[in-house]
């Protein structure tokens, strides 16, 4: 396995919203460290003042750690987690 870094992607594509910004707001995790993921699945949950959408795992793999809180405010390219990646 692989070391495997999950950022915040475009707002843009991932809330379908084409006027979205380069801010969300954390308010759900879905996964802790050391669960397992599949691919397409959901690990968080992002709101912004006009849409809430859920980031899913790019890979599948295993949460080594994760890297926010809920309530913090990340920016495109900010770090998620980091998985060990098939």
């Amino acid at each position: 396995m692989a070391t495997f870094e999950v950022r915040l992607p475009s707002l843009k594509e991932t809330s379908g919203d084409p006027d979205a910004g380069d801010e969300a707001k954390v308010s759900f995790i879905y996964v802790d460290e050391g669960d397992e993921v599949e691919e397409g699945s959901d690990l968080i949950e992002m709101v912004t003042d006009k849409a809430t959408f859920n980031v899913p795992s790019p890979k599948t793999g295993t949460i080594i750690s994760i890297e926010v809180e809920e309530d913090d405010t990340l920016n495109v390219g900010d770090l998620i987690c980091t998985m060990d990646a098939e």
